[in-house]
């Protein structure tokens, strides 16, 4: 476990990792993948386990058992083997950078812009 929520780390498909994201979409997953290895970070990624249920209550005589849960969407934990990676230190010590040669921004991180645009400071941006 790590000191504090900025540094958790699991074992992920047997190996050591520092964790990048939890509970992340299949999509997201091989985004964080793809840019994470451009960066030469050794990456795992894992099924997320299930989620723990509490065991069903008795029912009392002639009530109708409740209908079961909607299942639950697949979903990922990405994690890098290096155990001082930092998403947060990564993105905003400039660390990471893109495929196209700029520098990794929370929006783009994030994937709330296609393209990095790593010239105007985070700080100056409206609406993150």
């Amino acid at each position: 476990m790590g000191i504090n929520q900025n540094h958790v780390s699991e074992e992920l498909n047997g190996v050591r990792c520092a964790i990048v994201e939890k509970n992340v979409s299949k999509e997201r997953a091989d985004f964080l993948q793809q840019l994470l290895r451009f960066n030469k970070y050794q990456v795992e990624v894992a099924p997320s386990p299930p989620p723990k249920v509490a065991p069903p209550k008795p029912l009392a005589e002639g009530e109708q058992p409740p209908p079961p849960p909607p299942p639950m969407p697949e979903t990922f934990i990405v994690g890098v083997t290096d155990m001082m990676f930092n998403p947060i230190n990564a993105i905003f010590g400039r660390n990471l950078h893109t495929p196209d040669g700029h520098v990794v921004t929370q929006a783009y991180w994030y994937q709330k812009e296609k393209t990095s645009h790593d010239e105007i400071p985070y700080y100056e941006k409206k609406g993150l």
